[in-house]
């Protein structure tokens, strides 16, 4: 299925498959989702474009068993298959019904992705060891071009999370509470979660004006966030005017003034932490902790049993986590010139790409540190 009618058609078979073979692990492939994703970064109009559907299904009986939510980019003069739904999309996987011949489903749709698409390369990012692609992935051969692991919280190993916090150190729990007494000081506290509605649009929008001037000040490089797309995206899938995703805001304010907000996504018993920054002016009071805090905490009391914290496994997320589970990217080249760029581009040349931009904030840092030692024309200060 290559067009957006195709796409749309598509909405009634996709939620009763994903009613019947849908994980919680999957609440990035609900329709829903996925239909706020088309109406940003699917490009409208019968122009061709970098940007094309290349859903693959099957069925038996006439019923779809199987679900491949991919996309086919063209990119330096390659045609690229790739999972539908990035940049938003955290994890990727297929769906598929709990019939005896999966691993066979799932092989002769890969043999329609190889002979029908036309395409030099796939890229699989962000697949979890435990998604039903993984298990064909393995068999497949394909490179892993980069991993992480996504730290989680297990809520539902305690009754409540009076009894889940007991596992941090008496020293963490005594730090928090600290910390929250000298953000009372500044003012009366007030943290709302937000489903649905404009004041869950807006506070989605503040969320990601912080998080890219956060990222523009510690010269993070962030094609993604700063595209005007990523920000509408989450504005509408926030607000839920139409096919809620599961979205919702939550917003810590200091005497009424934004501190810290955080954006999940929901599914089933799990809630996936996708974005929490906090207001450079509150840095000292640790509000992004505090909120964090008071979030899982909401999340134990609605029943959430898993509240994932998503990869890459930063140390303030292994700080709260129980566990994590591995998370790799995938490629392999179908032509002479998708073998070198999955092989060399995705393997090789990107990761030390990625590892240089990620080392720049340090790098700047000490010598920011350096230069105030050091006179206009180039003489140490006495």
């Amino acid at each position: 299925m290559h067009d957006r009618a195709g796409f749309d058609a598509l909405e009634p078979e996709w939620n009763d498959l994903f009613a019947c073979a849908g994980r919680d692990t999957h609440l990035f492939q609900t329709f829903n989702w996925n239909w706020h994703w088309a109406n940003h970064y699917l490009p409208a109009g019968a122009e061709p474009t970098k940007t094309s559907l290349a859903i693959v299904t099957a069925h038996r009986q006439g019923r779809l068993i199987a679900l491949w939510p991919l996309v086919l980019m063209r990119s330096g003069g390659l045609k690229l298959v790739r999972w539908m739904g990035e940049p938003v999309s955290q994890y990727g996987d297929v769906l598929i019904a709990n019939v005896s011949d999966k691993a066979a489903v799932l092989r002769q749709c890969w043999h329609y992705i190889v002979g029908r698409l036309g395409a030099d390369v796939v890229h699989l990012r962000k697949v979890r060891a435990d998604a039903e692609i993984a298990p064909l992935i393995a068999s497949l051969g394909l490179t892993e071009v980069a991993s992480a692991r996504a730290p989680y919280l297990d809520l539902a190993s305690a009754p409540d999370f009076a009894h889940y916090e007991k596992r941090y150190s008496q020293k963490a729990r005594k730090n928090r509470r600290r910390l929250m007494r000298r953000l009372e000081e500044h003012g009366s506290i007030q943290i709302v979660r937000h489903r649905g509605g404009s004041e869950a649009r807006a506070a989605a929008l503040g969320a990601i004006a912080l998080k890219r001037a956060w990222s523009q000040s510690s010269l993070r490089v962030a094609p993604s966030l700063a595209d005007a797309r990523f920000a509408a995206f989450f504005a509408d899938v926030a607000e839920a005017r139409h096919r809620s995703a599961g979205c919702a805001v939550t917003t810590m304010r200091c005497n009424d003034v934004i501190a810290s907000i955080a954006i999940d996504v929901s599914c089933a018993e799990r809630r996936a932490a996708h974005i929490i920054v906090h207001d450079p002016a509150f840095q000292r009071l640790s509000p992004g902790t505090l909120l964090l805090q008071e979030w899982i905490r909401a999340a134990s009391a609605e029943g959430i049993a898993t509240f994932d914290l998503l990869a890459p496994a930063y140390a303030y997320k292994d700080d709260w986590a129980d566990a994590g589970v591995a998370v790799g990217d995938y490629a392999g080249g179908f032509t002479w010139a998708g073998r070198a760029y999955a092989r060399l581009y995705l393997a090789v040349l990107r990761q030390r790409l990625k590892a240089a931009l990620e080392a720049l904030p340090r790098l700047v840092g000490r010598a920011r540190a350096v230069w105030p030692l050091r006179a206009p024309h180039g003489h140490r200060t006495p």
